[in-house]
């Protein structure tokens, strides 16, 4: 059985997007895909406040899941200017991500779903 994950805060992206920003499947937590968008609904021109806003949304979808970062064993990440922002996203990455590392694979890209957007994070955690 698959269990669908929607913290209160990500209620609208699920009724007007249509998909979970998780699901729970056996052992595993799969996590949509998390932009760096604001409140208002819009992405910081600043890389850094973005990307933390990213992480700061995936750690909320993960506690809504019953895990944290240090469950999570694959990352993939999608980058708006992937050169550009490395340095500032494995800044970023490196306050909420601590050893034993994930799996990580990062990919360039020429947009994301949301305007100004240059940073998407997709991961999978296991349940202990």
């Amino acid at each position: 059985m698959v269990e669908r994950i929607v913290p209160d805060s990500m209620k609208a992206y699920y009724n007007d997007f249509h998909f979970a920003p998780a699901v729970i499947d056996g052992d595993h937590v799969r996590c949509s895909g998390v932009i760096g968008v604001e409140a208002d609904g819009k992405c910081s021109d600043d890389p850094n406040v973005q990307i933390t806003t990213a992480f700061e949304t995936l750690g909320e979808v993960l506690a809504a899941a019953g895990v944290s970062f240090a469950d999570i064993t694959e990352m993939t990440t999608f980058h708006v200017g992937l050169q550009e922002h490395l340095g500032a996203f494995m800044a970023v990455k490196d306050k909420y991500m601590k050893e034993p590392y994930p799996a990580w694979t990062a990919i360039g890209i020429t947009e994301l779903a949301f305007p100004g957007g240059l940073v998407e994070i997709r991961v999978t955690a296991r349940k202990s």
